[in-house]
C-alpha cells in the first residue's frame, strides 16, 4: 500500500525588515494587524508632562528630578549651565525665563516649583527694620530699652544712623567724588554714580556741570548738587594716534582721521584756528573740545 504523501504548499519567505528601518519607522505592525504608534517613538518625539509630579527645587535639583518634570534634556543642560555660571533661581518668575520654555509648560510646572528662602538675599531678613514714617510704633519696637537716656545712648551699640543724602544747598565735587560719594546726591544711585564716573574717565574730567545731561536719562533735579573743582586731563592733539583720538567722546573716526591727515600734510596744529580749517568739525564741536585740547608738540 502506497503511503500517501501530504502536499503542503510552501509559503514564500517573508522579508524581515532591518533594525534600522524598524527604529526609524514610527509605526509597529503587531500580530493582530492593527497599526499603532510605537510608545518609544512617542516618548522620544513628544516629551510628556509628569503624571506624578514631585516638587523639586530648581536650584539643587539634579537632572533626574528635572527630567521628571517633563523638561527636555537640552533644557536641563541650559539649567546646569546657568547654575554653573553662578545663576540662582530666587523666584518662580526666574524659572519662567528658561530658554525654550513655553507658556503652556510653565503653567503646568508652576504649582510644582519650590524656591527655598535660603536663596533669597540676606538683606531681606532685616527688611522689617527699615524706617517707616507711617508706623512709628513699629520703628520704636527695635529701639533698645537701655537707650532711653543720653548716657545710655552713648554707651549703647545702637548708634543713630548717619545722614546719607545731601541737603538742598550742599554740593559735591563732580571731578573728585568717587561712586560712593556720588550716591549722596538725591536721585543718584549706584547706576548713575557708575555712569558719571565712567563718562568722567572718557572725557578726562568734566568742564561743565551741564555735561551730565549727555548721560542718558540723567535726572535734572540732581544738577544743583554738583560743583566744578580740580583739573581736567588735556588731549595732546599733536601726539595721539587715530585710535587714541577717536576714543574721546567728542571726536569720531572721521574727525580723528582728518586731524591725522592735516598733521601729515601741514605739520602740527598750533591753535583752535587750525582746527577750524577742517570741514569735519562744526561750531558746536569747537565749543565742546576747546577746554580739552592741548596743542603742545612735546
Amino acid at each position: 500500500m502506497e503511503r500517501k504523501r501530504s502536499c503542503k504548499l510552501r509559503q514564500p519567505p517573508q522579508k524581515r525588515a532591518s533594525a534600522t528601518a524598524i527604529r526609524r519607522s514610527p509605526y509597529v505592525l503587531r500580530s493582530d494587524a492593527i497599526i499603532t504608534r510605537s510608545p518609544q517613538w512617542h516618548q522620544r518625539s513628544f516629551p510628556s508632562t509628569p503624571t506624578h509630579p514631585t516638587a523639586p527645587a530648581p536650584n539643587p535639583a539634579d537632572s533626574t528630578a528635572l527630567l521628571r518634570l517633563g523638561l527636555s534634556p537640552w533644557q536641563v543642560r541650559a539649567i546646569y549651565r546657568y547654575r554653573a555660571k553662578g545663576g540662582i533661581f530666587r523666584h518662580k518668575r526666574d524659572f519662567a525665563r528658561l530658554y525654550g520654555l513655553t507658556v503652556k509648560q510653565y503653567r503646568q510646572l508652576e504649582p510644582y516649583i519650590r524656591i527655598s528662602s535660603d536663596y533669597q538675599p540676606a538683606g531681606d531678613l532685616f527688611a522689617d527694620n527699615r524706617y517707616d514714617a507711617a508706623a512709628p510704633r513699629k520703628r520704636d519696637a527695635f529701639r533698645p530699652a537701655a537707650a532711653t537716656t543720653a548716657d545710655a545712648t552713648a554707651n549703647s551699640p545702637y548708634q543713630p544712623a548717619i545722614r546719607h543724602k545731601l541737603l538742598p544747598g550742599e554740593q559735591i565735587s563732580i571731578n573728585a567724588a568717587d561712586t560712593t560719594a556720588l550716591q549722596r546726591v538725591p536721585g543718584i544711585g549706584s547706576y548713575f554714580a557708575r555712569r558719571i564716573a565712567q563718562y568722567r574717565k572718557r572725557l578726562g574730567g568734566y568742564a561743565s556741570v551741564s555735561q551730565l545731561r549727555e548721560i542718558d536719562d540723567f535726572p535734572e533735579d540732581a544738577l544743583p548738587y554738583f560743583q566744578l573743582s580740580g583739573k581736567i586731563k588735556k588731549l595732546p592733539i599733536n601726539r595721539l594716534s587715530l585710535q587714541q583720538l577717536k576714543r574721546h567722546p567728542y571726536i569720531n573716526y572721521y574727525q580723528a582721521k582728518a586731524i591725522c591727515d592735516y598733521r601729515r600734510l601741514h605739520g602740527p596744529l598750533h591753535s583752535l584756528n587750525d582746527l577750524k580749517l577742517l570741514p569735519d568739525f562744526s561750531d558746536a564741536d569747537f565749543r565742546r573740545l576747546a577746554p580739552y585740547l592741548d596743542f603742545s608738540e612735546k
